[in-house]
């Protein structure tokens, strides 16, 4: 949480620095040192009381001054987030005991093997609590959290779906009736089927004071049971609810409308396994029925290829989006997916009619054309988010009028596969945009040229799978005269065939913010592109947080010291090495990590970037760090 000595020996001797000015060969950090102690206390104070905890904890390492302020602020801190950091039991207990009166706490349990780690921190004062890839607690912890917990208004928890269903129904029970004041509740179990919620008897136990609910995973039939009673209640009164089930339709959505007349938020997830027949699917009179929805402003309707059955919802088509961007003009974010039997006309007339909108998502839309999003100026200007996903008819043109956004920060094209070198022209132009998502367009290095020069303030940057950039594209992006090299901190560059050693070394010396690197299926990257990322001269600016190798099967299992030895990579918290020669040496990252690395995650599986999307299969072996 503070600096350590050896923080601050190199902070108060500019060990690696540049070199210093006057005063006998002093440092610059010296300096910095200096003039930090004559800085007023409650000057300090003020600015510190406005940093995240991550933050905070870098402040600490600026001098002797910081470190004493944030450690007697951190007692103080209301909110503290932990989803960022990989803690074990005992560090988790280290940093609580310096915070002990937050009100909202957020955790990743990953590396939590038992539910007492969890219930010993657990208290009265806490009003907003969210467990996180909880693959080795039981639902015991939730009976625990009405124990000791009386004052929770906000609850988020992910299990791994490892019990029976109708335990998990005892232990909700148990901490319903002792949470009185609850109003948000938030449960997934990424289980199978096996584990969905049965809600019939739900509206019994549900504190009156509820008013948000998400579930992960039920059934609709037990849904449109629970919704048929809750209407006749009148103190319920739920206003955000998200279900991922088995299939939506149009019962489920009429059920829904007519059961919660103040719905602002609906968020529902279908993961057919078969094809749904023609009663029990969603048609456009189920999206019609939306218009009832006078207060809605989130709605995302999303049909899932999860489990690989690529079904649609087949029976809505233009009529179904007409309808429902003529009774919701209203809705500020909007998700669609699997609608393959829309066309832009039907998608267009929400960009249209929805003039509040400000997140705009699409997926697998098979019939989406550039159509959609011609003569967009003076349309939906408010639009922070785009999101265009694996529709294959989209190319550049479609975002000819990007210029028209100029609220746009987020900007996603993954699996748009015409989406080619004149779509960066266009985007280079945007000032606002911080997030890029190119994954598997057909660009080239011309095109990351034009990005490179570009005036955008890219922080995340994704080109995964663009099999046609090289490594002089690399060269071209970082050497343009852009902002990027000073702003961006997240780099996708999977899936290359074309990215080698040389690009490495350049990302390493230019990018001077990078804390995230993503370099899996680079077949070409070798050991001294690890070691030159050790070496970056940058490395002051940012450490590298985490970084992913999986299948980069050029790499030797001589790195492991290089990669776990605590004087390299000294911010490093996850690392992927799955399906490489390094996986052969798992005893001795564990033996390694629990000496000099017990923060770090090593990740022998396929998973992205801090595992969150396989955690609940993971396997913990030797070392707490290890899975």
């Amino acid at each position: 949480m503070a600096a350590t000595g050896s923080d601050n020996k190199r902070h108060r001797t500019g060990e690696g620095g540049g070199g210093g000015g006057g005063g006998g060969g002093r440092s610059s950090n010296g300096d910095c040192e200096v003039s930090m102690e004559k800085l007023p206390e409650h000057i300090i104070s003020d600015v510190l009381h406005k940093l995240d905890l991550e933050s905070l904890c870098t402040a600490a390492c600026v001098s002797r001054t910081f470190c004493s302020a944030v450690a007697d602020l951190l007692p103080a801190v209301s909110s503290l987030d932990l989803s960022g950091f990989f803690l074990d039991e005992e560090s988790l207990r280290h940093v609580l005991r310096r915070v002990q009166e937050s009100k909202s706490l957020t955790i990743d349990c990953l590396q939590i093997k038992n539910d007492s780690s969890i219930i010993n921190i657990l208290h009265e004062h806490i009003e907003e609590l969210s467990l996180l890839k909880c693959s080795s607690l039981s639902y015991d912890i939730l009976s625990a959290i009405g124990e000791r917990c009386p004052n929770l208004r906000s609850l988020l928890i992910e299990f791994a779906g490892c019990e029976a269903p109708e335990r998990f129904k005892k232990k909700l029970t148990e901490m319903l009736q002792k949470i009185s004041l609850l109003e948000s509740l938030s449960i997934k179990i990424r289980g199978t089927f096996n584990d969905v919620f049965d809600l019939r008897s739900l509206e019994l136990f549900l504190p009156k004071s509820v008013k948000s609910l998400k579930l992960q995973q039920t059934d609709a039939h037990f849904s449109i049971l629970w919704l048929d009673k809750i209407r006749d209640i009148p103190w319920f009164k739920l206003q955000r609810l998200s279900l991922v089930l088995d299939v939506i339709s149009d019962v489920l959505l009429i059920t829904v409308v007519l059961s919660l007349p103040l719905l602002v938020e609906l968020d529902l997830e279908d993961r057919p396994s078969i094809e749904p027949s023609i009663q029990s699917d969603l048609t456009n009179v189920g999206l019609q029925s939306l218009q009832v929805c006078q207060h809605l402003i989130t709605l995302s309707i999303v049909r899932s290829r999860i489990y690989d059955y690529h079904t649609s919802f087949k029976r809505v088509d233009n009529m179904g989006m007409f309808l429902l961007s003529e009774g919701c003009g209203g809705l500020e974010s909007v998700k669609l997916g699997g609608f393959t039997k829309v066309t832009e006309a039907g998608f267009s007339s929400i960009l249209h009619s929805c003039q509040n909108l400000k997140k705009f998502e699409l997926l697998n839309a098979s019939l989406l054309s550039d159509l959609a999003f011609h003569n967009m100026r003076g349309v939906a200007r408010s639009l922070i988010e785009l999101r265009l996903l694996s529709c294959r008819l989209l190319t550049s043109e479609a975002l000819e009028e990007l210029s028209s956004f100029s609220n746009l920060e987020v900007l996603d094209t993954s699996g748009c596969r015409s989406i080619a070198d004149l779509c960066l022209y266009y985007i280079s132009s945007l000032s606002t945009l911080t997030k890029l998502n190119l994954a598997e367009a057909d660009i080239t290095d011309k095109g990351l040229a034009l990005l490179g020069r570009g005036n955008s303030p890219i922080a995340q940057l994704c080109i995964r799978g663009c099999k046609r950039v090289t490594d002089q594209g690399i060269k071209f992006l970082f050497h343009g005269e852009g902002k990027i090299c000073k702003t961006l901190s997240l780099l996708d560059v999977g899936h290359m065939p074309g990215i080698s050693d040389a690009a490495i070394f350049i990302i390493a010396s230019a990018a001077k913010a990078l804390t995230d690197l993503c370099l899996r299926y680079c077949f070409h990257v070798t050991d001294a592109a690890v070691k030159m990322l050790v070496d970056r001269p940058n490395y002051k600016s940012s450490l590298l947080q985490r970084l992913d190798l999986y299948k980069c099967r050029s790499l030797s299992d001589d790195l492991v010291m290089l990669l776990v030895h605590k004087s390299s990579f000294r911010g490093l918290r996850w690392l992927g090495i799955g399906s490489t020669l390094l996986v052969n040496k798992r005893d001795d990252f564990s033996a390694l990590c629990n000496v000099m690395r017990p923060w770090l995650v090593v990740c022998f599986d396929g998973c992205e970037f801090g595992c969150h999307d396989g955690w609940q299969f993971h396997t913990f072996v030797a070392s707490s760090t290890m899975h």
